[in-house]
């Protein structure tokens, strides 16, 4: 379902039950897809793995991926309306770039998993306080426009990628994949508790959640395909990747998709 943008739609989907469906299995398949280029196809993890940075998997996968970003952010903005596939395929690559970015980040350049999830955070933090004080609003509804459409992917980038790390980071841990997978799917239940029982802002809310489910699918991802031995499936990342896809093709195709109903933002803002 596509609708004409105007000044009461954004161009970003209305958040609904079926929004986080789709946005978890998203985060799941972008860390499947980005560790099949990364580790299986340019051999990251694998005995022949490069040792130069220049020729790293995780170097090489990001700059794949964030081309890919690149267009599809381009297009997004230049859409007239509201596309769900075009929105989806968006954050799919976002998601894929972000796994690649975080591993370049923290296993090539070494800063590890708390440096990375730290400086990553920050880096979210900036770019919606930056987002804030230059448009007045952060609010899914107020996406209309290249610089607000424009902020919102710079944001979703840095969170995806953030998620990863932070997936990683906990999943590394005692708790393994299914019990990290436990964890960020208590929060992610806790956030909503909150938004129904509580007068937490709404804005507020959302971004929480949005950042927690790159993690729950960062983890969902790794138990698919890493080794029984590391706790994980071991399935083909590339079979996951394929079935991950169909799955969320499917809710797509299945789950009315409607854009958001538009804040009132700045006149500049749209320009």
């Amino acid at each position: 379902m596509s609708m004409e943008y105007s000044p009461t739609f954004a161009k970003v989907p209305a958040v609904t039950l079926g929004f986080w469906l789709i946005k978890i299995l998203a985060t799941t398949l972008g860390e499947t897809a980005g560790d099949a280029v990364s580790m299986s196809w340019l051999g990251e993890t694998t005995r022949d793995a490069p040792t130069s940075f220049w020729e790293g998997g995780y170097l090489i996968g990001t700059l794949i991926f964030g081309a890919a970003l690149a267009v599809l952010v381009v297009l997004q903005i230049r859409a007239r309306r509201f596309n769900p596939w075009l929105y989806w395929a968006t954050i799919v690559a976002s998601t894929t770039a972000g796994t690649t970015l975080a591993d370049l980040a923290t296993r090539s350049l070494g800063i590890g998993y708390a440096g990375g999830s730290v400086l990553l955070l920050s880096l979210v933090l900036m770019s919606l306080y930056a987002w804030q004080r230059d448009l007045g609003s952060i609010a899914v509804g107020s996406v209309q426009g290249p610089r607000p459409e424009l902020y919102y992917w710079v944001t979703i980038t840095f969170s995806q990628t953030l998620g990863t790390a932070l997936g990683d980071w906990i999943a590394d841990g005692p708790l393994g994949y299914l019990g990290s997978a436990l964890i960020f799917g208590a929060l992610l239940a806790m956030l909503a508790l909150a938004a129904w029982r509580t007068t937490i802002d709404r804005v507020v809310l959302f971004w929480a959640a949005f950042v927690l489910t790159r993690p729950l699918g960062a983890v969902l991802g790794d138990f698919l395909d890493k080794p029984v031995s590391s706790g994980g499936l071991e399935l083909s990342r590339a079979g996951a990747t394929a079935a991950l896809g169909i799955a969320m093709a499917a809710l797509i195709a299945l789950i009315p998709q409607r854009p958001a109903e538009a804040q009132l933002v700045r006149d500049d803002a749209r320009v």
